[in-house]
């Protein structure tokens, strides 16, 4: 920092003066229009450096400052000498302002690593005070997060002193891991307007520095849509500086702020909680930017964990800066207007050509892994010669010798999963020749009369594949299932009709008039899970509320259900259930098709949703048959659990409801898992899912005539599950059953040919549950793989790591909730090394 600021911020209870701009590259404007404000900006604040040499700008987002290196590169020279200078200083370690409840973890952790690094490059340092002073929340592990970014401070403003009660001033946050920054709520606002504002501002924070004694941040300048500080504030400033003997008023930045506090011997007060609810419409508004988020991240993260197996394997090319855009791109558009879907129509197309972008280098690289590994199978088998492709095809048809079938698993445990044969066989066997039950189900495509593919279950290795056999003209024997021995008693077979799906696990039954779940009975307890109705469509009066649901807690207004429902068995055999209920509201129509497997106790439900209504909501209700009822969200890299009080959460791809058993014989519950929603609430035995609101775009409660146009209109699709279970989610594996329901197999259709790989392959082990490897990828520098690595339920783990692949075993030892990251070189004589989210510092036991 610069030696101006040093001695500035000796002065005892000072108020901070932060100069600042907040910048929405998005919001009531498209993209465009923010990048040239945000040149316009940065071009102000540095002016004003000219005219004033005391004043200090802040100033956060990695991708401003690549938009203006690119675009204006005199101008971001004469950045990096004011950093240099210690008056332009950066914050924040991410690539924009993101929403901070609906990002993954594992996005959090590349916004701090792309960014991070990118500052270090630039400017050679990097961010240390984290900063979303505009995000509509801020989910209870960012603590971790930011520790492992090299952030050991935070700076907010919502939520608001009129949503939720705080100290005032600076506070220690703390993670469910016990990780801790020191935080600090801004007070008043993070901007001023051009002139007149900052008098008053100033003098209401030097009272309360005054009052508890300790130095506070004033923070100043238009913001929003850009400006940042103007001359006629800086002139407030000093001269309140030259007027005002009884308050130390000095030109600073936090970094300065939080430098202070670190010595002054504070005992701060501890906050162990998320910072919420502001803005709780967002969690759901703009369905189809969520989903896309959503689809993103995980195909991302798929496609570098084959990309990596595949280099390392069969030196397939990993392209390590293609990946970096594609993630670019989802952190964009991860942007807190963006995400929480409260910006103008026009910028939700640029955020789906984003989106696309990013899916298409995520599947054009995962193809490629994907292909390199299966063509480098040997699928050699007897009765197969050295032949041609036209031979390839005589002994198919001729011979009934079958066709590689390559199903990989991007999990890092072994998975049972349902996989789709795009092609109507009649015979499928695994790599051992061991036949495979089959079932047909309804194609897409109607052409030639073959509207069938083939549905086997598919057991996969960790991080792995297995060649399976698919034959087109020869049928095989099927085993019968074996039946655990705990289950001796029930019926082993799946049975359908049109209201009833049974399997051994679970019975669901389904009101004929109304298409409602009025029963679902746990075969292994005895016990009903659903208490009343479930899986209701409830349609919710949100009129009063603005697109962020500005003041609102909870969505209760309840205006009607779907209701005259249809009814039809769509799927039956071996394999799989399915019952197709359909049913109605207004101009609107919902399918729902449950569907139940064989051998497993998860009800899956596919949704197709044509939403026609206006300033509406829509949840699905889930009441449980529960005492004393627990509600737990799955939040980035962790859980939280929340009082059962009706408020609307945010959380990601699980919810669950444990609690006391309605006869009073143990502890049990019913887990909620989806694909692509964001926004719950659960009131006392019920827990909701919202699906979609009808919200006017980017509505403040501004004009509403016939002109408004609303979001969420028309078709969308999702898929979630329910999972009853015994005891709590943790035996019931909720994380990792919320992962399969999120990522599903890949598959690849081979051919005969000589290869080097084995017809099975298992890439990792670990040998506990709780253990989950979200990301596996090249290093940034050097020729070493990163594996990172989460604890998910909340205990203390020791665990025992290997990846055959590179030759390596190793121990680790996990906290609660604990993210590691470990550095694995190639050459086996250099040791495995923990590092922080950066990939540079090294951490020690």
């Amino acid at each position: 920092m610069g030696e101006r600021e040093k001695t500035d911020t000796t002065l005892s209870q000072a108020v901070h003066m932060i100069g600042n701009a907040h910048l929405d590259p998005v919001w009531l404007w498209r993209w465009q229009e923010g990048y040239a404000e945000i040149k316009a900006t940065f071009r102000s604040a540095l002016d004003r450096m000219n005219e004033f040499p005391d004043f200090i700008f802040t100033c956060a987002g990695a991708a401003y400052y690549e938009w203006v290196e690119q675009n204006a590169p005199d101008m971001f020279e004469e950045i990096r000498r004011r950093v240099n200078e210690g008056r332009w200083v950066i914050v924040g370690g991410w690539w924009i302002q993101p929403d901070c409840n609906l990002p993954s973890g594992e996005s959090f952790a590349r916004h701090s690593l792309y960014s991070q690094r990118y500052f270090r490059e630039k400017f050679g340092r990097i961010a240390q005070v984290g900063y979303n002073v505009d995000s509509f929340g801020h989910h209870g592990m960012l603590p971790q997060i930011l520790k492992l970014s090299g952030m050991d401070a935070y700076v907010f403003s919502r939520p608001g002193v009129h949503e939720k009660t705080l100290p005032e001033g600076a506070f220690w946050w703390e993670s469910a891991d016990g990780s801790r920054v020191i935080a600090y709520r801004i007070p008043i606002d993070y901007c001023t307007g051009p002139g007149g504002e900052v008098v008053a501002k100033t003098k209401a924070i030097a009272e309360m520095a005054a009052r508890h004694g300790s130095d506070q941040m004033c923070f100043y300048g238009v913001g929003n849509h850009g400006g940042g500080p103007t001359v006629v504030n800086l002139r407030e400033i000093v001269s309140l500086q030259q007027n005002s003997p009884e308050a130390s008023i000095v030109f600073s930045s936090p970094d300065a702020f939080f430098r202070k506090l670190s010595v002054s011997g504070t005992a701060f007060p501890v906050v162990r909680d998320d910072l919420q609810h502001h803005a709780v419409g967002c969690y759901t508004a703009h369905s189809e930017t969520k989903a896309d988020n959503r689809a993103a991240e995980h195909r991302l993260l798929t496609a570098e964990k084959f990309a990596a197996v595949a280099h390392r394997l069969v030196d397939f090319p990993y392209d390590s800066a293609r990946l970096e855009d594609a993630w670019r791109r989802v952190m964009f558009n991860q942007f807190h207007d963006i995400m929480g879907g409260c910006s103008i129509k026009e910028a939700y197309r640029d955020s789906r050509e984003a989106f696309g972008y990013a899916g298409y280098i995520s599947a054009v690289t995962l193809n490629g892994a994907l292909q390199k590994l299966s063509w480098s199978i040997d699928t050699m088998r007897e009765g197969i010669v050295s032949v041609t492709r036209d031979k390839d095809r005589t002994l198919w048809e001729q011979n009934n010798l079958g066709v590689p079938f390559v199903v990989f698993n991007p999990h890092s445990w072994a998975v049972t999963a349902p996989v789709v044969i795009p092609q109507q066989m009649k015979g499928v066997t695994d790599n051992s020749d061991v036949p495979v039950a089959m079932q047909y189900v309804r194609a897409s495509r109607t052409n030639g009369g073959d509207k069938f593919d083939t549905l086997f279950i598919a057991e996969l290795p960790p991080l792995g594949y297995r060649v399976y056999w698919i034959y087109r003209e020869k049928t095989f024997d099927v085993p019968a299932p074996v039946t655990p021995p705990d289950q001796a008693l029930n019926d082993p077979d799946l049975t359908v009709t049109a209201t009833v799906m049974e399997n051994r696990y679970v019975r669901l039954e389904l009101e004929k008039h109304t298409g409602y779940i009025k029963r679902l009975l746990d075969k292994r307890t005895g016990k009903d899970v659903i208490s009343g109705n479930g899986a209701v469509p409830v349609v919710l009066d949100e009129f009063e509320y603005d697109t962020w649901a500005h003041h609102a807690t909870a969505f209760r207004s309840e205006l009607g259900k779907f209701a005259d429902a249809s009814i039809e068995m769509i799927e039956t055999g071996p394999l799989r259930g399915r019952i197709r209920v359909t049913s109605r509201y207004g101009q609107s129509v919902i399918r729902q098709d449950f569907m139940l497997h064989r051998d497993r106790p998860d009800v899956e439900v596919t949704v197709k949703l044509d939403w026609r209504e206006r300033h509406k909501m829509l949840k699905l209700s889930f009441p449980v048959r529960l005492h004393k009822p627990e509600a737990t969200y799955e939040i980035p890299y962790g859980y939280i659990e929340r009082p059962a009080n009706g408020e609307e959460e945010p959380g990601q791809q699980w919810l669950d409801l444990s609690g006391e058993a309605a006869d009073g014989s143990g502890r049990c519950g019913l887990a909620l898992l989806n694909d692509s929603k964001y926004g719950y609430d659960v009131l006392d035995n019920e827990m909701r899912m919202s699906v979609v609101r009808g919200a006017i775009f980017a509505d403040h409660y501004g004009r509403r005539d016939d002109l408004c146009e609303y979001m969420d209109q028309g078709i969308q699709e999702f898929h979630y599950a329910l999972v009853p279970h015994a005891g709590s989610w943790r035996e019931a594996g909720i994380v990792r059953k919320a992962y399969e329901l999120n990522v599903r197999p890949e598959h690849v259709i081979e051919t005969y040919h000589k290869g080097e790989l084995p017809q099975v392959y298992e890439g990792i082990r670990i040998d506990s549950a709780g253990i989950v490897a979200v990301a596996f990828k090249k290093a940034e520098d050097g020729d070493g793989y990163i594996l990172r690595c989460c604890e998910t339920s909340g205990t203390d783990t020791r665990t025992t790591i290997e990846l055959p692949m590179l030759g390596r075993k190793w121990e680790a030892g996990f906290g609660k909730l604990e993210i590691k990251t470990f550095r694995i070189p190639l050459d086996p004589l250099i040791q495995i090394e923990e590092t922080d989210l950066l990939e540079t510092a090294m951490i020690t036991q």
